[in-house]
């Protein structure tokens, strides 16, 4: 994260709530905006003019939605974090929006206070969801993590989900889709498997993952 304010691109196809969401933004401490846009085809160029630190990104859009502009600006501009502003929390957007790359995701519910604390935790590369959110996050990984039982080398259940997941040849974005959580998580838990098994690679990852009986 850079010195000075976060600077953010709103993103909303109601003007009113795009104007509204600036007026309110540009009276937070700590944060800038560097502009507006009503699509997330207008987003990505306005991404690619101005470089912002975080994009607040609605969802349902025409020309082109938020979730596959989130996309875009995870492939094109890496460097640029998004957080996802809707009324959608259901499981098919949220899982759409964080295996795009999304790193936050609240409900138009949340407060100024809450919209700011998310982008500042983008900006500083960390994650932060809507409460609502974070419990079916929660639900959905209980619902997905494997039965309690002894593991080799110290894994965690979650490393050795993701180890198995890489042994099926799922990306990143796969795996972060399947277990709701973000992409960045997946890469810390790919990052302390690796390291407690010893592993240079997705492909020795892979083979310990079959030798050792985790798919």
């Amino acid at each position: 994260m850079t010195e000075g304010p976060v600077r953010v691109l709103v993103v909303d196809d109601q003007q009113l709530v795009r104007e509204g969401l600036t007026a309110l933004l540009e009276l937070t401490d700590g944060v800038e905006v560097v502009g507006s846009a009503g699509d997330g085809a207008r987003a990505l160029q306005l991404v690619a003019e101005q470089r912002p630190d975080v994009v607040l990104m609605d969802l349902k859009m025409p020309v082109l939605d938020g979730t596959a502009a989130t996309a875009q600006i995870h492939a094109q501009f890496p460097e640029v974090a998004v957080v996802v502003l809707t009324t959608y929390a259901d499981d098919d957007s949220i899982a759409g929006a964080l295996a795009a790359g999304a790193r936050g995701y609240l409900t138009k519910d949340a407060g100024r206070a809450e919209i700011a604390m998310a982008l500042r935790a983008a900006a500083a590369n960390q994650a932060l969801f809507d409460p609502a959110v974070a419990a079916r996050l929660a639900e959905a990984m209980n619902r997905s993590a494997p039965p309690c039982e002894s593991l080799p080398d110290g894994l965690t259940q979650r490393e050795a989900e993701v180890l198995g997941h890489i042994a099926r040849g799922h990306t990143n974005a796969e795996i972060a889709a399947t277990l709701f959580v973000a992409e960045t998580t997946v890469k810390t838990h790919i990052n302390n498997a690796f390291a407690k098994i010893g592993a240079r690679n997705r492909t020795e990852a892979a083979m310990y993952a079959r030798r050792k009986g985790l798919m």
